[in-house]
């Protein structure tokens, strides 16, 4: 083992890890500076949206001097504002009548439900079904190439970020969690369609799991032979690097990866990194650089969010960082149309400037990246640029992905609008009266297609 590897060791022998949760909101809060009546604000959104932070991401991540603008604190801590305003009044005051009554209850549903807590048809149009047309738990195949699992003990993350489109998983409702503990109906769903190509284990994030459970998930998968890669969609390298480098199952975890590459199949490590700074520990570059060693690679992605990253410079410092250590840049997402959007949205056109500016800014290693990408209905959809034709301004588009696979790599042009933010805002250009992939769809359909 290298000196440095000891170093970082060293560093974080008995570090254990200890979860921050709303009962720990007040004096979180209290430390950035804000008044009681603003931590009361913050609880109140609280009660609808998740809250888990760490101690790394709390000692290690957050500048408190900086709080409560910090965009590592922005980026776990809710925020007033992050709700309708008078959603957020109804809740302090049934919150100051008892935070146990029924009434509270309700309304914190009622609230959830207006915030489209599933969204592009995850509960309905994703969800593949057995011959006997039952739905097939915690499993989705949007993309002919790729099914998607949702392993039970991986439904929750080191910590939550306030944008995450999966929130709905982590609020504790059973009617919206989307989940299953059995490996084998998805292992013979695998096994039965030999266009599926790759396994991305998802929740949540699988990496909250121990080596011995992962195991359980990964390795059935392993003896596909038209399998050609799993895949790990995870936060935990920013938020937890400890679980690669000093948590007990560390290298048991990293045998499991070796053992992986060694079967002859790729490990994509699809690693969330949403800020610069997520990468300045010591710890996060060894836990990067252990991973690696095992033959996996590490493709990094983000969506853009306002408050938070949504400058050209600090994209391209990301990639660059990214780059160095030798990790694959890989997407720039568009904030999704759920939970606290409208907080977090980035204009389209505005999402293209900034994806622009980074990406002429760094070399040809780095451009491996796509971007501004919204996971939309009928697919990925990337915004390719503005421009103008025949006298109109429009927007240029094209599928990287998409349920019809025929659309994909297709250009397509909306009228530009600098106000949208999604592909539902978005109206057909150049006199087209309906979008490609509303083709077979009737005019009311086609405008009742949720984005």
């Amino acid at each position: 083992m290298s000196a440095s590897s000891n170093a970082v060791r060293s560093l974080s022998v008995g570090q254990r890890y200890r979860a921050f949760t709303h009962r720990n909101l007040d004096e979180l809060t209290a430390r950035a500076g804000l008044s009681a009546e603003e931590r009361l604000a913050v609880q109140a959104v609280a009660q609808v949206l998740p809250f888990r932070v760490n101690s790394y991401v709390v000692e290690e991540l957050i500048d408190w001097s900086a709080a409560p603008d910090d965009p590592i604190y922005r980026l776990v801590f809710p925020q007033a504002d992050m709700l309708p305003a008078e959603d957020v009044s109804r809740l302090v005051d049934l919150m100051r009548e008892g935070t146990g009554s029924l009434e509270l209850a309700a309304y914190v549903r009622e609230v959830r439900a207006r915030l489209n807590p599933h969204p592009a048809g995850q509960m309905e149009l994703n969800v593949p079904r057995q011959a006997n047309e039952e739905a097939l738990p915690g499993l989705q195949h949007k993309y002919q190439e790729t099914v998607l699992f949702f392993p039970k003990q991986g439904q929750t993350c080191h910590a939550y970020c306030t944008y995450c489109f999966r929130w709905a998983q982590f609020v504790g409702d059973a009617d919206l969690k989307f989940a299953s503990k059995d490996i084998a109906p998805m292992v013979d769903y695998v096994r039965e369609h030999e266009e599926v190509t790759n396994v991305l284990f998802t929740g949540g994030d699988p990496m909250v799991m121990g080596e011995a459970v992962l195991s359980r998930y990964i390795e059935p998968l392993l003896d596909i032979e038209h399998l050609e890669a799993i895949r790990i969609g995870t936060k935990s390298l920013a938020y937890w690097p400890q679980r690669f480098v000093t948590d007990p199952d560390a290298d048991d975890t990293l045998r499991l990866f070796e053992k992986v590459v060694a079967s002859g199949k790729s490990l994509a490590f699809m690693a969330h990194f949403s800020h610069p700074r997520e990468m300045e520990p010591d710890i996060v570059q060894e836990a990067v650089r252990r991973i690696r060693s095992t033959g996996a690679v590490i493709r990094t992605q983000a969506p853009l969010i306002r408050g938070i990253n949504d400058d050209a410079a600090t994209w391209e410092r990301m990639w660059r960082t990214h780059l160095r250590h030798g990790l694959v840049p890989y997407y720039m997402f568009v904030e999704r149309d759920t939970g606290p959007q409208d907080y977090f949205a980035v204009p389209l056109a505005s999402a293209y400037d900034i994806f622009q500016q980074a990406y002429r800014r760094v070399s040809g290693l780095a451009r491996t990246v796509r971007g501004p990408s919204m996971s939309a209905t009928p697919g990925k959809v990337c915004v390719d640029g503005v421009m103008e034709l025949g006298g109109e301004k429009v927007f240029m588009l094209h599928f990287i992905q998409a349920r019809d696979a025929a659309l994909v790599g297709k250009p397509f042009f909306a009228r530009y609008d600098e106000h949208a933010t999604w592909l539902h805002d978005l109206k057909p250009a150049l006199g087209a009266s309906r979008f490609p992939w509303e083709a077979d769809l009737s005019l009311g359909e086609a405008a009742n297609l949720p984005g």
